[in-house]
């Protein structure tokens, strides 16, 4: 089995549902525990095993290409993506990386912190040649923001629908993913008017049977959205997220 060692993370956004906490300074920066968001997602990633990463920014991309830039991560490469549509919908932020990307890759949102533990496991998934692999969430009653949060419908391992307005749903979306590049495919077909999201894609995936889930079991996420969010995830933070490296740099210092 080939090992996945590549990620995409899509960071583009203006995060405007958390600007009240933000201000003009882009969501992957916000800190969360003296961190920005971003550097949870990348620190998480790599001790899952990720060596390469490719990050699309848009939003005050240059704010985030300048911590970059102050940064010393020496353990693994980046990659910068600039997506001059970040307004539009997030399926054209993961197109503006098909170039960077022809191996199947980790697929991950910035303002989703995870375990390693669970991003180690969906990598050791097979992934066939244009299937997505969708961490999925059974335990619906721990989430925050249930309203917000993306649903997912199946049928055995398999996906039939996904979106956040499913009035029937089995799990949630965690936004993590292990891809194919055929994902950049479905992207592009699912285009209309230039635009797309990354559920139009993942449905098209569903339809042709080629979107399956990952059951994350014990395993904990959390959306960072909103202020509200923010405010929760501090508070679980030690708690659920014991064995984040941010944590041992941060709180146990």
């Amino acid at each position: 089995m080939t090992t996945v060692n590549e990620c995409l993370i899509l960071a583009a956004g203006n995060g405007s549902r958390i600007a009240s906490l933000s201000g003009s300074t882009p969501k992957p920066l916000v800190p969360l525990l003296g961190a920005p968001l971003l550097e949870h997602i990348l620190l998480s990633a790599h001790s899952a095993g990720i060596e390469k990463f490719v990050i699309v920014v848009g939003y005050r991309a240059n704010a985030i290409r300048e911590w970059f830039a102050d940064q010393r991560f020496r353990d693994f490469a980046v990659t910068i993506v600039e997506n001059r549509d970040y307004h539009k919908a997030n399926g054209v932020s993961a197109l503006a990386a098909k170039s960077e990307l022809r191996n199947p890759f980790l697929l991950l949102m910035a303002d989703h912190i995870f375990e390693a533990r669970t991003a180690r496991a969906l990598l050791q998934q097979r992934v066939a040649e244009d299937e997505v692999i969708l961490g999925v969430d059974y335990n619906v009653d721990r989430i925050f923001d249930l309203e917000d949060a993306t649903k997912v419908r199946l049928q055995g391992a398999e996906i039939s629908d996904i979106g956040k307005d499913l009035s029937r749903y089995d799990a949630l979306d965690t936004g993590m993913f292990l891809c194919a590049p055929g994902l950049f495919e479905r992207l592009e077909s699912a285009k209309k008017d230039g635009n797309c999201s990354l559920c139009d894609g993942m449905r098209q995936l569903a339809l042709e049977r080629k979107l399956k889930s990952f059951e994350i079991g014990d395993g904990h996420w959390q959306d960072v959205d909103t202020p509200e969010a923010f405010a929760y995830t501090e508070s679980i933070f030690e708690r659920d997220f014991s064995e984040s490296a941010i944590l041992q740099r941060f709180v146990r210092v």
